[in-house]
C-alpha cells in the first residue's frame, strides 16, 4: 500500500547556531573534566590523610566522637573530674553506660560527668568486680552479697543468689549472669540467670570443687573450673555444659594449674594459671598453651577481643619488667619492657593500656603506642572503653580520657 504521508521538512541549522552549540559542548566537557580532576584529587588527599593518621582515623574515633560530643575535654583529651566515694581495694569498670566502682564501702553507679545512677553501701571484706562491656556484678567473695549494674540501674532482681559462699560472678553481653558458689550437701553449685533474672538451670556437683564458671557470648554453653586430688595429686578440670541440660559434655584436664581467670570469648574460652595462660576451643579439640617461662606472673586482663594482656617479672617479689600480648593461638603479639612501676592495667576491644605515675599509655594488641598522656594528674587506677577512651581515678575522683 503507498505511503501518502508528506515527510517533514528538515530546518537547516545556521552556522552560528551550530557554532553556539558546539561551544557549549566544549564548555560541558570541561567542566566535567574539571569535576572529575577535583574528585579524584580529594580522593588522593583522603587516601593520603588516611595513610598519614591511620591510627586515629578510625571506627573508634567516630564511636568516641559520638558518645561522647556533649563532654567538655582540655586540650589533652581529658574531662572535668567528680568526686566519688573511695575506699579501700577499690576497682573500676567502664561500661557503655557509665562507670561502676567496688571498694570495701560497697558499689557505686555514675554517669560519664558524675551523676550517680545507684549506690549500694555494705561493708565487704573482699570486694570483687567483673564485667563486660554492657554490665558489671560486684560481690563480696566469700559471703551472699552480689550486686548487678547495667542500663544505667541496678539489676536488683539477681539480688537473691541463695545463701551459699559466692566464689565467683560473671556477667556476660547479653545480662546473663553466672554464679559461683558453696551450696549444702554439695561441693558447689553454678547458677545461670538469664536477662530477665531467673533461674534457667543449676549444676550442683557432690564428687568434685567448684571453683569458677563462665558463660558463653550466646548463653548456650557454660565452662565450669573444678578441682580435685587423686592420690595425692591435685588436679584441674574444665568442663562444658549445655545451658539445657546438667549432664557433663566434654571435658579437659588441665592437670595441676591453679585456675586463676576466666573469659568466655566467641569460639574458645581464655584460662589463666600461675605459670601458663591456656586457649582451649569447646570441643576440647584446640588446646593452646603460651608459658610464663622462667618469669613471675604480675597481672594478666583476659578483656580484650581476641588477645590477653600479661605482665610478667624476673623476680618472685617486685614488680612487673615487661608486658606480653598473646594472641588466641598462644602466639606473642607484642613485648614491652618496662621501665616504671606500673600502678594500673586494663584491656578493652582491640586496646590495651598502662598506668604509671608519670604516663597514662593506650596500645593495640601488637603494643604500638595508640594514644596516651603525660598528665596523670595523680591517677592510680584506670579501665578501658572498647573504643579506647579510658577511665582515670585516684581514691577521691575520677574521670575520663578521650583520645583525639
Amino acid at each position: 500500500m503507498p505511503n501518502n504521508k508528506t515527510p517533514a521538512p528538515v530546518t537547516p541549522i545556521s552556522p552560528a547556531v551550530a557554532k553556539a552549540k558546539s561551544a557549549k559542548d566544549r564548555k560541558t566537557n570541561i567542566l566535567f573534566r574539571l569535576l572529575a580532576l577535583l574528585v579524584t584529587v580529594v580522593l588522593v588527599i583522603g587516601a593520603a590523610a588516611l595513610v598519614v593518621f591511620r591510627d586515629r582515623l578510625n571506627v573508634d574515633a567516630l564511636r568516641r566522637w559520638i558518645s561522647y560530643r556533649s563532654i567538655t575535654t582540655d586540650v589533652d583529651g581529658q574531662a572535668e573530674p567528680f568526686p566519688h566515694a573511695g575506699g579501700d581495694k577499690l576497682s573500676l569498670a567502664y561500661l557503655n553506660s557509665g562507670i561502676v566502682l567496688s571498694s570495701a564501702t560497697g558499689a557505686r553507679y555514675y554517669s560519664f560527668t558524675g551523676d550517680q545512677y545507684a549506690e549500694e553501701v555494705l561493708n565487704m571484706t573482699n570486694p570483687t568486680m567483673t564485667s563486660c562491656g554492657s554490665a558489671a556484678v560486684v560481690f563480696d567473695a566469700g559471703s551472699s552479697s552480689l550486686f548487678l549494674f547495667r542500663n544505667g540501674e541496678e539489676a536488683t532482681e539477681f539480688a537473691d543468689v541463695g545463701t551459699g559462699s559466692i566464689l565467683s560472678a560473671r556477667v556476660n553481653e547479653s545480662g546473663w549472669l553466672t554464679v559461683t558458689a558453696q551450696q549444702t550437701g554439695y561441693k558447689g553449685a553454678v547458677t545461670v540467670f538469664n536477662a530477665a533474672g531467673d533461674a534457667v538451670i543449676q549444676i550442683s556437683l557432690s564428687s568434685t570443687f567448684v571453683v569458677d564458671a563462665a558463660l558463653s557470648p550466646d548463653c548456650r554453653s557454660i565452662a565450669v573450673i573444678t578441682i580435685d586430688q587423686k592420690g595425692g595429686v591435685f588436679g584441674s578440670h574444665l568442663t562444658f555444659y549445655s545451658v539445657s541440660s546438667t549432664e557433663p559434655g566434654v571435658a579437659v584436664d588441665l592437670g595441676n594449674t591453679t585456675v586463676l581467670d576466666l573469659d568466655y570469648e566467641s569460639g574458645q574460652i581464655w584460662v589463666l594459671g600461675e605459670d601458663q595462660l591456656m586457649s582451649i576451643t569447646p570441643d576440647g579439640e584446640t588446646f593452646n598453651r603460651w608459658s610464663f617461662g622462667r618469669d613471675y606472673l604480675k597481672g594478666c586482663d583476659l578483656s580484650p577481643d581476641g588477645f590477653a594482656l600479661v605482665l610478667l617479672g624476673g623476680y618472685r617479689l617486685g614488680s612487673a619488667d615487661r608486658a606480653v600480648t598473646i594472641g588466641a593461638t598462644g602466639e606473642e603479639l607484642g613485648s614491652l619492657s618496662l621501665r616504671e612501676q606500673i600502678l594500673s592495667y586494663a584491656g578493652a576491644g582491640n586496646y590495651c593500656s598502662l598506668l604509671s605515675g608519670s604516663a597514662l599509655t593506650i596500645y593495640d594488641r601488637a603494643l604500638t603506642p595508640y594514644a596516651g598522656t603525660q598528665d596523670t594528674n595523680g591517677a592510680r587506677y584506670t579501665a578501658l572503653a572498647k573504643d579506647g577512651s579510658a577511665l582515670l581515678a585516684d581514691d577521691q575522683r575520677a574521670w575520663l580520657y578521650i583520645p583525639g
